[in-house]
C-alpha cells in the first residue's frame, strides 16, 4: 500500500456551516480528521495540519513556506505522493507556485471544496478521496503538480476558478482537463510536454495586479508607480492591447528598470504584437512590455514574482514568459 501525506491548510473544506445563521467558518477540530480511517482503505496515510487559514488569507509567504515543507517531507520520509487541502479563491496561485517550486516528479495534488463539511451536498470529502486515489496513480506521476476537484484533474497551469459557488468552479479553458476520476480508475488523456522550476529562497519582490478597462486614466499607474513595486502585470484588452492614455506612465515605469507583463482579460487565446495604434500590442512589445502566454494574470504575477528572484534584467524575463 502506497504511503501518501496530506497537508491541510484550511478553506472551505475545514469549515462548517452555522444552521442557524448560514455562515460558513472554521472550527476547533478539522471536520475530515475522523474520515481517517475510510481514508486508510486506499493508502497508508499521514496527515499534517499546516495552517488553519481562509484562502484569502494565504499569501506568498505562505506558499513558499508549504512548498519548503513538502520537499522537505518527501527527502524525510518515503512517501509517494502528496496532497494538500486549500481554500478555493486561491488556490490555483497556490497550485501554480508550487508547480514552478517543486522539483519532485511524485503526484502532488492540491483540493478543495466549494461546500463545507455539513452543507447539504458538501464535496470535500469526495474530492479529497479523489486526490488521493489520484496521488496513489503510477500515471500521476511526472505531471507537474494537479488539481483535483468534481472527477476531474486538472494542472495547476491551466486551471482556474470560473464560478463563486458552482461545484464545478475550477475548469481549464482553451486546454480541457488532462484527466477524469471514475469509480474504477483513473484516466490520464493528456500528457505534459515540458515543465519549468525555479530554486527560490524567499520571495521579496511586490508585484501589482491591474486589469484593463475602456478610458483608462495614467494617475492610476502613476500612483502604482510610486508605491516603489518591483514589477507590474496588467491584464491587457483582446489580443493584447491597452488604452492610450497609460502608455506613457508605462514607458516612464520601464524607464526606471521595472518590468511590465502583458496577458489577456480574454480567458481564451493568446497575447500577440497584432496592432500597430497607440497602445496596441505591437507598439507595447517595441517599448519594452513583456507578452505572457498560457497563464492569467494572477498566475502571471505569481511567476513574476518567483523571476524577479533571479533577475530584473528585461532580456532574460522575456524568454521566460513568452
Amino acid at each position: 500500500m502506497k504511503k501518501i501525506l496530506i497537508i491541510h491548510t484550511g478553506g472551505t473544506i475545514s469549515m462548517m456551516e452555522d444552521k442557524m445563521t448560514g455562515a460558513v467558518s472554521t472550527t476547533h477540530k478539522h471536520p475530515l480528521t475522523d474520515m481517517t480511517p475510510a481514508l486508510s482503505e486506499i493508502a497508508d496515510i499521514k496527515e499534517e495540519f499546516m495552517f488553519n487559514l481562509p484562502s484569502p488569507h494565504i499569501t506568498p509567504l505562505h506558499m513558499l513556506q508549504l512548498g519548503r515543507n513538502i520537499e522537505n517531507r518527501l527527502s524525510k520520509e518515503k512517501f509517494d505522493g502528496v496532497v494538500v487541502t486549500h481554500g478555493t479563491d486561491t488556490l490555483e496561485e497556490t497550485a501554480y507556485f508550487l508547480d514552478l517550486f517543486l522539483k519532485t516528479r511524485k503526484p502532488v495534488v492540491v483540493t478543495g471544496a466549494m461546500r463545507s463539511s455539513n452543507e447539504i451536498g458538501s464535496d470535500g470529502l469526495y474530492n479529497l478521496i479523489s486526490s488521493i486515489r489520484v496521488a496513489n496513480s503510477e500515471d500521476a506521476h511526472n505531471k507537474g503538480v494537479l488539481v483535483v476537484m468534481n472527477d476531474e484533474i486538472h494542472t495547476a497551469r491551466n486551471v482556474t476558478k470560473t464560478s463563486t459557488s458552482n461545484v464545478a468552479t475550477f475548469q481549464s479553458p482553451q486546454y480541457g482537463p488532462v484527466g477524469i476520476i471514475t469509480k474504477q480508475a483513473i484516466f490520464f488523456h493528456q500528457k505534459l510536454l515540458t515543465q519549468e522550476t525555479y530554486t527560490v529562497e524567499t520571495l521579496t519582490k511586490n508585484v501589482a495586479l491591474i486589469k484593463a478597462y475602456a478610458g483608462m486614466h495614467e494617475s492610476l499607474i502613476k500612483a502604482i508607480h510610486h508605491t516603489g513595486i518591483d514589477g507590474l502585470v496588467i491584464e491587457g484588452l483582446g489580443q493584447g492591447n491597452l488604452p492610450p492614455n497609460i502608455v506613457g506612465s508605462l514607458e516612464a515605469m520601464l524607464a526606471d528598470g521595472i518590468p511590465i507583463v502583458l496577458v489577456s482579460r480574454c480567458y481564451q487565446g493568446v497575447v500577440q504584437a497584432t496592432y500597430s495604434y497607440d497602445g496596441g500590442g505591437n507598439k507595447l512589445k517595441e517599448a519594452g512590455i513583456i507578452f505572457a502566454n498560457g497563464v492569467t494574470g494572477p498566475k502571471a504575477r505569481i511567476k513574476l514574482m518567483v523571476a524577479l528572484e533571479h533577475t530584473d534584467n528585461p532580456k532574460e524575463l522575456v524568454p521566460l514568459f513568452e
